[in-house]
């Protein structure tokens, strides 16, 4: 099994096709409920955004966007074929290389409670709930009804 993980400096089709998966994935949460960044986002100077490779065939994706204080992931996905292969655990760890080359020592993301892959995914990988935080602070009440915060030092 031959894993690779490039960073993707802007969209291509193939990234595409996994953040539409992804959105797919997550179509049971109202649109407000939903914090995810837009495509143009992704590729903004203070986001690294990668995309997986197992035996060079796209399989998942995700970034770390850089802000005042800690790094947040963003939009990390892997097909469900290239699931429990450590796929997303090898993708996290360069996340959090990234953060920490930046001079991040925290690594925060939002999930769904309706992610129960995810949400296990990362507390196996040492994170912790924790409350809101960043921009997630101004939103109101029923934008967050389903959202789950998790922290982690790095």
């Amino acid at each position: 099994m031959d894993v690779t993980i490039e960073r993707v400096p802007a969209a291509t089709d193939e990234v595409r096709e996994l953040l539409a998966e992804l959105d797919e994935a997550l179509s049971g949460y109202l649109p407000e409920q939903r914090h995810a960044l837009s495509l143009d986002e992704l590729f903004e100077d203070s986001v690294r955004f990668f995309a997986v490779r197992l035996d060079g065939v796209a399989i998942g994706c995700g970034g770390v966007a850089f802000y005042d204080g800690f790094a947040e992931v963003k939009r990390m996905y892997t097909r469900p074929t290239a699931r429990r292969k450590g796929v997303a655990a090898t993708l996290l760890r360069r996340l959090e290389d990234e953060a920490r080359e930046a001079g991040h020592s925290v690594l925060r993301l939002e999930t769904g409670r309706y992610q129960a892959e995810a949400i296990g995914f990362y507390e196996r990988e040492g994170f912790e709930q924790c409350e809101a935080f960043g921009d997630y602070l101004a939103l109101p009440a029923q934008a967050l009804a389903t959202s789950v915060f998790y922290e982690k030092p790095i």
